[in-house]
């Protein structure tokens, strides 16, 4: 299977992954706003405490991740895929690096987005700078995506970076006998 394949199927399962943080998040906040035990006043409290207990977790979970010994998200181990920079894994802050610019940085547009059509203005328009947010959090991960199939298949944030991901055998085929 080709390199970008794998790391199409290997985002998806980290988002399943990321999906199951959000549903907790969601589990836990969701009675606790319906019983009145949390009070945001308005959509920029709101859009901060989402970025910081949704975002925030997931950007260095993901780092965590792929700064350890075998630099891979689950989806990526799973691809038999690692983050590399040169010929050595990354340290922390370039993984946390990466993955803001990956995961935070489209997040936090696409959330800036939809809490700014929530608090429309009086007349029930929509500012142009919202559709702009929004346009930009559907771009981003759309030149991502088309920047896997390009030349290198590197990304912008691989690039900005300077970390590739690239394929590792099966574990299966890297023992010695």
């Amino acid at each position: 299977m080709k390199l970008p394949v794998r790391r199409i199927i290997a985002w998806c399962i980290d988002w399943v992954c990321i999906l199951g943080w959000v549903a907790v998040t969601a589990a836990v906040g969701i009675p606790l706003h319906a019983n009145g035990l949390i009070h945001l006043n308005d959509t920029a409290q709101e859009n901060i405490v989402g970025a910081a207990v949704i975002v925030v977790p997931i950007v260095v979970a993901a780092a965590v991740c792929e700064s350890r010994s075998k630099p891979s998200t689950p989806g990526k181990r799973m691809m038999h895929l690692q983050v590399r920079t040169g010929s050595a894994r990354p340290n922390f802050l370039r993984a946390l690096a990466r993955n803001s610019l990956k995961l935070g940085v489209p997040w936090l547009i696409g959330h800036t987005a939809v809490y700014a059509i929530s608090s429309a203005t009086a007349d029930g328009t929509t500012p142009t700078a919202v559709w702009v947010l929004i346009a930009a959090a559907y771009a981003i991960p759309l030149v991502y995506v088309v920047a896997l199939f390009v030349a290198d298949g590197r990304t912008p944030y691989d690039r900005i970076c300077s970390t590739a991901v690239t394929a590792t055998p099966p574990a299966s085929e890297t023992r010695v006998l």
